[in-house]
């Protein structure tokens, strides 16, 4: 990160990566132990309900923030944008993220044009979600949190996500020592 600081002339104050997620009400038993044919199930309560999660990652502090929406599209991405602005006001963020169509909306243009100074996005290559830092934290937080667990609603998922993302900010060193090193 300070190397890449450095090639930039200090002109970036930090590197976020982006990435949405979403987490469905069914939920897949993941790495359990259970005796041979008497396989652990996990009920649902049926109704195919699902969070669906817009995040970053900073990646020189550790710091995640996510917000959850009921879809994905380009005015939500330009919210999220907004919000990402509000919680950096300072310096200039570079913001990594994937091709997603949303993420290259004519409705971001204007707004991306009027915040230049502040604000870049960098697309990866396609079909490379291995680069994305943001996708590790994805996969943590659901072996943490989601997998083989039964939750009876929606907003129970809510709940243990919003307690996962207040768990890793508490604890910065640990989520750069698994995501960023």
């Amino acid at each position: 990160m300070k190397y890449l600081k450095k090639l930039l002339n200090n002109t970036v104050a930090r590197i976020l990566f982006e990435d949405e997620s979403m987490i469905r009400d069914y939920q897949a038993v993941m790495k359990t132990w259970f005796l041979k044919g008497k396989q652990r199930i996990i009920p649902t309560f049926g109704k195919h309900e699902r969070v669906k999660l817009v995040g970053c990652l900073d990646y020189e502090t550790g710091c995640v923030y996510v917000e959850e929406h009921k879809k994905y599209d380009a005015e939500i991405f330009l919210h999220f944008l907004k919000n990402v602005l509000e919680q950096y006001p300072n310096g200039k963020t570079v913001m990594i993220l994937d091709n997603a169509r949303i993420h290259h909306a004519k409705l971001l243009q204007s707004f991306l044009e009027e915040n230049r100074e502040h604000l870049e996005l960098v697309f990866l290559p396609a079909y490379s979600p291995n680069l994305n830092k943001i996708e590790e934290f994805w996969g943590w937080m659901k072996d943490s949190v989601i997998n083989n667990v039964f939750f009876h609603s929606r907003e129970e998922i809510r709940a243990a996500v919003q307690k996962f993302v207040n768990w890793v900010n508490t604890v910065p060193q640990k989520v750069i020592d698994r995501l960023c090193l």
